[in-house]
């Protein structure tokens, strides 16, 4: 019986740090679908915009997508766009800039380029005009990991 409480007064001091490790990340993150990234209208100024889209603004966002690097002779980027489909922005035209985000990574990681498996981004997502090689962007990702997509 002592064998087994020590086990128990163990585990549980494990899921404590675990859960402190877990709760000073922060919240979990929003997870967001390209539906909802497109309520932005990119043509109306940001003061008179409606949509679930602003609502987004700061917040720590977790979105699926596929990678454009920036760079194409680099196998590690610490910066990309996101897009919703494969070979977005590789075609002409690029898609509407309310359906591509900017990703930086924090703290200059790097992640391994990808161009045709899915990837999850979680990261804090801000509403804001960047001109990429591509064309216009109207969302920048400060990135904190990027995972393989699981539905």
């Amino acid at each position: 019986m002592l064998k087994r409480a020590r086990r128990t007064g163990w585990t549980g001091a494990l899921l404590l740090v675990c859960s402190t490790v877990v709760s000073a990340a922060g919240p979990a993150p929003v997870k967001v679908s390209w539906q909802t990234l497109q309520t932005l209208d990119f043509s109306v100024p940001k003061a008179q915009q409606k949509g679930a889209a602003l609502e987004l603004s700061g917040k720590r966002v977790s979105i699926p997508g596929f990678m454009v690097p920036l760079e194409d002779d680099l196998d590690h980027v610490s910066e990309f766009l996101l897009v919703p489909y494969a070979g977005a922005c590789i075609h002409v035209p690029p898609p509407p800039p309310n359906q591509i985000v900017y990703v930086k990574m924090n703290k200059n990681t790097q992640v391994q380029v990808t161009f045709t498996d899915p990837i999850q981004v979680t990261g804090t997502l801000q509403i804001s005009t960047v001109q990429s090689p591509y064309g216009a962007v109207s969302y920048d990702l400060s990135g904190e990991s990027v995972t393989p997509y699981q539905p």
